[in-house]
């Protein structure tokens, strides 16, 4: 895969992932752009195998959100307290950086993301044939 295809893909994670939050929250984290940017890039690697199906990717997407979730709440909320997400409220949460609730989110969230990585995928092809 070309570069452009994931930086088009980062971009697309980094703009949509803000929107929701924005509309959802009222408000989003510079981290929180970036952290979407990254989710689709890694989607968007994931989604262009043969052999995925959109359950598949809904579970590993799923898990791979969860995974960079922590991380990055472990950095912004536990390292430099900016406080920017605290799940610690909700049942089945993990130091209150992740829970189970929003894994359930993050599958749902996988669909349409599975679809938007496929059609950038053909955009990108070149007569039918990936580049």
């Amino acid at each position: 895969m070309k570069f452009a295809q994931h930086f088009f893909a980062f971009l697309m994670g980094y703009f949509i992932y803000s929107l929701i939050e924005i509309i959802s929250r009222g408000y989003t984290h510079w981290t929180m752009s970036l952290t979407g940017g990254l989710i689709l890039t890694i989607l968007y690697a994931v989604n262009n195998r043969k052999t995925i199906t959109l359950i598949k990717s809904c579970f590993i997407g799923s898990v791979i959100i969860t995974a960079v979730e922590f991380v990055v709440g472990v950095f912004d909320n536990i390292i430099m307290h900016w406080n920017v997400w605290d799940y610690s409220g909700m049942p089945f949460n993990v130091s209150g950086q992740i829970c189970l609730l929003f894994s359930c989110y993050w599958f749902l969230l996988c669909i349409p993301a599975y679809y938007l990585c496929r059609t950038i995928h053909r955009k990108f092809t070149v007569s039918g044939q990936a580049s």
